[in-house]
Parts: C-alpha cells; sequence; structure tokens
C-alpha cells in the first residue's frame, strides 16, 4: 500500500489559471476589468486581452505547456481542441521566441464543416469560431502529447449560429439571471446583483480490465456488450453497493481524485454502485458553465486513469444487459450572489413565500415542458436504461416529497398552509448511540426530478451524455415561469394577496405533475396517462419535441435558439441515433460472422465426433445427441438471424432522410439485432468455455 502523503490544499487547482492566479500575475487594470466582465459581461479591451495572452502563456509555460488550444464542445457531446505551439517564426539569428496574443486567446477558427451542425454547414462552408469562455477558468491538461494550455470556448459557425454544447447554456444562464433577479427584487432584495444556477453532476460509470475489453469487438466499437448471457451472480445480493472498494479499484480511484483536484475539479464523493463493476463519483455544486466543462474533464480523466491502471472505464448506459445501467444525476438549483439559494425552503416553508412563488414556478415549467425535460436526457444508449430498475421512467413527474406535498395540498385546497409536518426523532434503541433528527421527508429514488431537501435532482439524464442540454433546459423552462410570474406581480396593485393568489393558481393548475409514489409500477403508467402527462419511451419519440411551436416560441422568446438552430439539433439527434444502431449492426454482424459462428461449428464438429464415437463403441451417447441437437438448432436460428439482420441494414443504407432512417434502425434493424442476440446467448450456456471466443459477463464484470 503506498503511503505517500496527499495535501490536497497544495495541489487543488495548481493547473487552474484561476482568478486568485490572475491577481498575481496580472497588472491590477487587467485583473479588475477580467473580475468586472466576469461578475458583469462585456468584452475585453485589445490591450488587455493581450496582457491576460501573455501572462497566460508565461504561467502555462512555467508549468511546462508547450502548446494552447481552444477546447470547446460541438454536437457530438465530447470535447474538441487543435493544439497549437506558442513558437514563432525564428529571427536572424535562429533563435526561437515564444508568443501567444490577444487575439489568439479571446478567438479561434476551428473548421466547422467536419463536426455535426445538422445542415447548417455544409462540407465548402468550412469556416467556424471558437470564443473564450471568461467566466471559465483556462487549465493545463496533462497527457502522453505533453501539458497543453486549454482555454475553455464557446462555438458557433461562421453566421453565428450555435454549433456547440456551450453557447445556449451561456445564454440560457443570462436568461434565468434576468428573470430571477426579477422575481428577487420583488421580495425586497435590492442587493443580489446576479443569481447563478449551480449543479452537481453525479458520475456513474464501469470500470473493467482493459485486455479483457480489447477482445469484445462489441465494447470497443459500441461501448456495449451487444452479446452476453447473465453471470450466475449479478446484483441480486445487494452487496456491492457501497461496499469495501478492492485494492485495484481504489488506486484508480485515488489518482482520478489526483488528477481531478489538479484540475480544480471538487471531486468529493465515491462508491461502489448497486451493480458488480460499477462505481460513482460526485463533485461540490458549481456554476453551470463551470459544471458542464468539469464533468467532460471527469469523463476524460477517468478514462485516461483507466488505461493507466490496465482498466477500461465504461460511459455507455448500459453497457451489460440484466444489471443496473449508469446515469448521470444532475442536482440544480439557483443562488444568489449573496448566498441565498432559492430553492432553501427554510425552517418553515409554509411562511416562506419567496421559496413557494419558486417551488410553484417550477412546477409550473416541468408540467408545461415536461417533453423538453425528457427530450434533453434522450440518447441511444438512455433507451437500454430509462425505465429499468436503476433507473426513473420516460415519464416526467415532480418528487416533493411528505411535508412539502402537504404544503401544496393544504394551498390548493384551503388558500393557505398553516402547519408542517415535522421530521421527529427517530429512536436508535441502543444507550451509546445518539437518537437521529429524522428529515421531513423521505427520498424517493425513482423519480426523475426529485426535490432534495434545497435543490433538484434531475436524474434521467445518461452516463455519457453532456449535462449542457439538461441545463439549457432547466434555466429556460424556469426562467419563463419567472418572466410569467414577475410580468404579473410587477403590475400588481396589491403585491401581497396578488402572490398569495398566484401561487395558489400554479400550483392548482400544474399540481398534477407532482407524483410521491413508486416511478416503476405500471400503475403510474396508467395514472400518468390519466393525468395527460407525456410518456415518451425512446429517443426518437422525443426528438421532435425540439421543433413544436411550443418550444419555437419558448427558446426565440428568450433567444436560446433561432428555429434553424432547432432544426439542426433535430436532424443531428436523427443522424447520430442511425450511425449509432448501424455501428451496433455491424458490430454484431462482424462477430456472429468471424467470431461466434466458426465456435459454433467447432463445437458442433467436436460434439459430433464424440456422438460417432460413442455410436461405434457401442456406447450410449443420448445426452450428447440432445446437446448436439440443441446446438446444431440455435446454430441454424442464429445464421437465419443474421442474414435477416445483414438485409434489414443494407434496406436501411438506402433511405437518404435522416428521420425516416433513424425510425427504420429502431422498428427495423433494432428488432433484427435483439432476434439475433438470443440465440448467440443461449449458445453460450451451452458451449465448451474453452472455445466460446469472447470473454463472458463473469469475466467482464468480476475479474478486476
Amino acid at each position: 500500500m503506498s503511503s505517500e502523503i496527499i495535501n490536497i490544499e497544495d495541489i487543488f487547482a495548481e493547473n487552474v489559471f484561476t482568478l486568485a492566479t490572475m491577481q498575481k500575475w496580472l497588472s491590477r487594470e487587467a485583473y479588475e476589468e477580467i473580475e468586472n466582465i466576469v461578475e458583469h459581461g462585456g468584452e475585453l479591451s485589445g490591450k488587455t486581452a493581450d496582457i491576460v495572452a501573455k501572462c497566460m502563456k508565461d504561467w502555462a509555460v512555467e508549468r511546462g505547456a508547450t502548446h494552447y488550444t481552444h477546447w470547446f464542445q460541438p454536437l457530438t457531446g465530447c470535447t474538441a481542441a487543435k493544439h497549437d505551439s506558442f513558437i514563432t517564426h525564428p529571427n536572424k539569428d535562429g533563435k526561437m521566441f515564444l508568443e501567444f496574443k490577444g487575439k489568439e486567446l479571446i478567438k479561434g477558427e476551428p473548421d466547422a464543416s467536419s463536426f455535426p451542425s445538422g445542415g447548417l454547414r455544409a462540407t465548402f462552408e468550412a469556416r467556424g469560431y471558437t470564443a473564450w469562455d471568461i467566466t471559465s477558468p483556462a487549465f493545463i491538461k496533462e497527457d502522453a502529447v505533453g501539458k497543453i494550455l486549454c482555454i475553455p470556448t464557446a462555438y458557433c459557425s461562421y453566421k453565428g449560429e450555435a454549433l456547440d454544447k456551450k453557447t445556449p447554456l451561456l445564454r440560457s444562464m443570462e436568461v434565468i439571471n434576468e428573470q430571477s433577479l426579477r422575481l428577487v427584487k420583488l421580495f425586497g432584495n435590492t442587493q443580489a446583483k446576479k443569481v447563478i444556477p449551480s449543479v452537481g453532476a453525479e458520475q456513474e460509470y464501469f470500470l473493467i480490465d482493459r485486455d479483457l475489453y480489447l477482445k469484445r469487438p462489441d465494447l470497443v466499437f459500441a461501448g456495449r456488450t451487444l452479446f452476453g448471457a447473465n453471470a450466475p451472480k449479478g446484483q441480486e445480493m445487494d452487496d456491492h453497493y457501497y461496499g469495501c472498494i478492492r485494492e485495484r479499484i481504489g488506486a484508480f480511484m485515488k489518482d482520478v481524485n489526483i488528477e481531478l483536484w489538479k484540475l480544480g475539479v471538487t471531486a468529493k464523493t465515491q462508491h461502489n454502485e448497486a451493480a458488480p463493476g460499477q462505481h460513482e463519483l460526485a463533485p461540490i455544486y458549481e456554476t453551470a458553465n463551470v459544471a458542464v466543462d468539469h464533468n467532460q474533464l471527469v469523463m476524460d480523466t477517468m478514462k485516461k486513469v483507466a488505461e493507466n491502471h490496465g482498466l477500461t472505464c465504461l460511459l455507455h448506459e448500459k453497457p451489460f444487459a440484466g444489471i443496473n445501467g449508469s446515469g448521470k444525476h444532475n442536482n440544480w438549483s439557483l443562488t444568489t450572489d449573496t448566498g441565498v439559494n432559492l430553492l432553501d425552503p427554510g425552517l418553515t416553508p409554509n411562511e416562506n413565500i419567496q421559496f413557494l412563488l419558486v417551488l410553484a414556478c417550477i412546477l409550473r415549467a416541468v408540467d408545461l415542458h415536461g417533453d423538453l425535460l425528457r427530450q434533453s436526457a434522450s440518447d441511444v444508449g438512455n433507451d437500454l436504461r430509462l425505465g429499468a430498475d436503476e433507473a426513473p421512467p420516460a415519464i416526467v413527474s415532480v418528487f416533493l416529497g411528505e411535508q412539502l406535498e402537504d404544503v401544496v395540498k393544504q394551498l390548493v385546497e384551503t388558500g393557505e398552509a398553516k402547519h408542517i409536518k415535522e421530521g421527529g426523532v427517530l429512536e436508535t434503541g441502543v444507550s451509546t448511540l445518539p437518537d437521529l433528527l429524522k428529515d421531513p421527508t423521505d427520498r424517493n429514488r425513482t423519480s426523475p426530478f426529485a426535490f432534495t431537501g434545497n435543490k433538484f435532482e434531475f436524474r434521467m439524464v445518461g452516463s455519457s451524455d453532456s449535462i449542457g442540454d439538461p441545463n439549457v433546459i432547466l434555466n429556460t423552462i424556469v426562467a419563463e415561469s419567472f418572466c410569467d410570474a414577475c410580468d404579473r406581480l410587477e403590475a400588481a396593485d396589491d403585491f401581497d394577496m396578488a402572490v398569495h393568489d398566484l401561487i395558489k393558481e400554479y400550483m392548482t393548475a400544474h399540481k398534477r405533475i407532482i407524483f410521491n409514489g413508486n416511478g416503476y409500477s405500471p400503475e403510474w403508467v396508467k395514472e400518468a396517462e390519466r393525468r395527460g402527462l407525456p410518456n415518451l419511451p425512446t429517443m426518437l419519440d422525443a426528438v421532435e419535441i425540439l421543433t413544436t411551436d411550443k418550444s419555437i416560441s419558448l427558446f426565440e422568446k428568450f433567444g436560446i435558439f433561432t428555429k434553424a438552430e432547432l432544426e439542426s439539433r433535430e436532424d443531428v439527434l436523427y443522424e447520430t441515433y442511425s450511425k449509432t444502431i448501424n455501428i451496433e449492426a455491424n458490430t454484431m454482424v462482424d462477430m456472429a460472422s468471424k467470431q461466434l459462428i466458426p465456435a459454433e461449428i467447432k463445437f458442433i464438429g467436436q460434439l459430433a465426433s464424440t456422438v460417432n464415437a460413442c455410436t461405434q463403441a457401442g456406447v450410449p451417447c443420448d445426452v450428447e445427441r440432445d446437446l448436439l441437437c440443441e446446438v446444431s438448432g440455435l446454430l441454424a436460428e442464429m445464421r437465419s438471424a443474421l442474414d435477416t439482420l445483414k438485409d434489414s441494414i443494407a434496406k436501411a443504407r438506402e433511405i437518404e432522410d435522416h428521420k425516416e432512417s433513424a425510425f427504420f434502425y429502431r422498428d427495423g434493424v433494432k428488432v433484427a439485432m435483439d432476434a439475433l442476440r438470443i440465440p448467440a446467448d443461449k449458445l453460450e450456456m451451452l458451449t465448451d468455455k474453452e472455445l466460446w471466443p469472447i470473454p463472458t459477463y463473469a469475466d467482464l464484470i468480476f475479474e478486476v
């Protein structure tokens, strides 16, 4: 065991050009200009940009950096970067100088034709721009290519359309800030100058041995297993969740933490998750755009560190059938720059009028735009996870808990809440243990959007997804409800009476979205239908929500997306779905043709030889003959299913329209894939392990 002593305070953010670092390196005037823009917005002057660029370069070079890059998040959902060194043309003496100018800091020009754009950019229209997000600090990323100064940027086309996850997020943050300030000022808060959406993204993931990973083409190409019978043991014993962390995994977690702390990521919680081989990392809350950037760093870092430990980190939502998939719980709240959390109910939430109005507005927002929230968590992999035992259903509802649900009920029925349910005391019954103060409400792990004390936890997001989209939606729909409320309250003659009536009105009109029961139960599906709540079971059912008249009106009203930007994203999602299923289908064809079927032919040959030998020797061979017939029959079924899948893929490739193609891949190709897997998984359970050509679930999940 390592005896290395780690001082978190010493290493935290050592590779980040934070405001504190800027204060040390910049002139007072330059620093104050930066600080003012971070707090209030605006553009950096050319003179200050040059100063900042030089100091940023000197700081990075001092730490060993040789290159810089504009680090951005295109519609692939991953990050992208093009590295440029700091070197300039040598002088006449051949001496090299390092240089980094303000214009290089502020703006970059990556190729915009090779990233998904949904038709906004053509191949011959290559120009795109990256613009420095001054509110997210630059950092140094260390890997095999060296140390790179990474500058977080937004990414847009030559015509100004957003081609990334960050630009609409920053737009939505300005909108929620503006509308939140209107609301708090109605309650007399004139000190607050800013309201910031805060986010904490819990990240679930699997770790498997890398050598075994490389022997599974489906994991390599698709990120999930396309074949595989269940292991003898899964998660039914509930012994992995919060269980003892194995040495190899602990060493990985330790190195991940160190790397993330250096990057200023507040990695706080680590534990084993419910499924064997599954784990979770959770950070402390941060400003939304920084949280989005940091979550990308978390995923990148986990994948890099895993390789260093002979492991592979799987971020797919459902890498293994039959056990829990992985999600990314998006914890969201709103906080003023004076430290007031708008979602903190206080000790007496029934008397906290500002909180009740905020709550009523959020209920309204989620009820009116639950379909958009569902769409923001739509992902090809998430189709395999949502609605399973570890994930919320595809129906959006809000969990408030007993205390707040009772407050809402009182307000709806009588117009006022005169009492609240108290938490009480939990008596342990052990003299040496303290009695515990109980929270006034329990938790609900089946709710997709749950109130958890002073925040809402959106639990539908997939583990591999960017959290950019969900937070764009949350910020925008809540801002719309705040705007509606403020418009009415600012015009009211009697504010106290108006806010009282508005809270009751919103809660009455939108109480159908509240559900505190079991979201996994089939009864809830029927009840949700009775209430008129949308049920969008798959990604493709939700994509078109982006371009409904309601959605376009919402986003254009607040300047988050134009109609063209929404249509482009819709097109990208359809195309992404088709490409993803196509890769999975081709991988299945390849594995079945080159690995599984040949292995079964060998096995059948061995069985046939055994049957013939036993027959010639006059020895009974009923067991061998029955097994031979069963395996031969399943192989024939597998070959037939393989031919059907090949035909289905060929038909899909003939469809040019992205939407039509996506639906054919879902309703045709994917059905054929499922049919091929059934006999293959049955054959795995019958075949000599020495002949089975790929690592099994038991190998992958338990041999770490």
